[in-house]
């Protein structure tokens, strides 16, 4: 499964930004998608996922700020992001999951930079 982030950029303290990611290839359902991000000097950290019927989980940090969505239509998933902070600046991936035959199938997008600052 191939993925392709996008939607990242350069945001003031306080603005919004929208991530995009689309899947295509061997897509299995049911399947999650999730966003993670990578602050430079940090560990990768997740988040929000949400799986193909709708279940989500976000981090703390993030709850009343971003909205996880997907199409399932459109293999996309989305990250609506609001009233962003300096320290949400990482690179934001996408992951696919989903059960196969063989084990687990897990595949990430390249990443998208977000950076706020004034």
């Amino acid at each position: 499964v191939q993925l392709v982030e996008s939607g990242g950029g350069l945001v003031q303290p306080g603005g919004s930004l929208r991530l995009s990611c689309a899947a295509s290839g061997s897509i299995r359902s049911p399947n999650t998608m999730a966003w993670y991000r990578q602050a430079p000097g940090s560990q990768r950290e997740l988040v929000a996922v949400m799986s193909t019927g709708g279940t989500t989980t976000s981090a703390d940090s993030v709850k009343g700020r971003f909205t996880i969505s997907r199409d399932n239509a459109k293999n996309t998933v989305y990250l609506q992001m609001n009233s962003l902070k300096p320290e949400d600046t990482a690179v934001y991936y996408c992951k696919y999951s989903a059960r196969a035959p063989f084990g687990l199938s897990e595949s990430w997008g390249q990443g998208t930079q977000v950076t706020i600052s004034s």
